[in-house]
């Protein structure tokens, strides 16, 4: 699977991507809001690469897009994808390295694959949630056309604690504009 921007290509895991794989999921701030710890060993992100490289994006359940800047092609985070039973309906999720945030990529790669999911493939609706305290992810998913419909008050436990969840919808007749035209 391959979805193009004008600065990015989505494309699936290869085992090459371990290595930037554990050096941004091992950044504190990344993993932060993330279901992970840091720091992630080399040995734990090959195995996680080998998985991601065995998903279907086309049938139910998890699909990661690995993201390559097309400027020096690094990977630089991930889009996960969760296809529903229907293939009508998916969650997403996404992480970008800490050095690659604040530049519009991660935007412009959830854009892209919001542009497959409803535009090729025909999906009625995508769902995101994210821990309250994360704003930057709120505001993004907010800026892509998202609608917040709800708060699970202390809805996960992570890292410890009890934290409060936001939960995003989209519907294919919300999407405003392209993925190469984030507001």
């Amino acid at each position: 699977m391959l979805l193009e921007t004008p600065r990015l290509v989505l494309r699936r895991f290869r085992a090459e991507d371990a290595a930037p794989l554990a050096a941004y999921r091992s950044d504190p701030a990344v993993a932060r809001y993330q279901s992970w710890d840091a720091p992630v060993p080399h040995d734990t992100a090959a195995r996680i690469v080998r998985s991601f490289a065995e998903g279907s994006s086309q049938s139910p359940g998890w699909f990661q897009y690995a993201i390559e800047l097309k400027a020096d092609r690094c990977l630089v985070g991930d889009v996960g994808v969760c296809l529903h039973e229907n293939l009508m309906q998916a969650e997403l999720g996404f992480t970008l390295a800490g050095e690659r945030q604040g530049h519009g990529y991660a935007a412009e790669a959830v854009a892209a694959v919001l542009d497959d999911l409803f535009g090729r493939r025909g999906l009625h609706r995508v769902s995101a949630e994210c821990d309250a305290r994360n704003t930057r992810s709120a505001r993004l998913l907010r800026r892509l056309g998202f609608v917040q419909e709800g708060l699970l008050r202390q809805g996960s436990r992570l890292k410890g604690e009890w934290t409060d969840d936001l939960l995003f919808g989209l519907l294919s007749s919300d999407r405003r504009y392209s993925a190469h035209t984030p507001e």
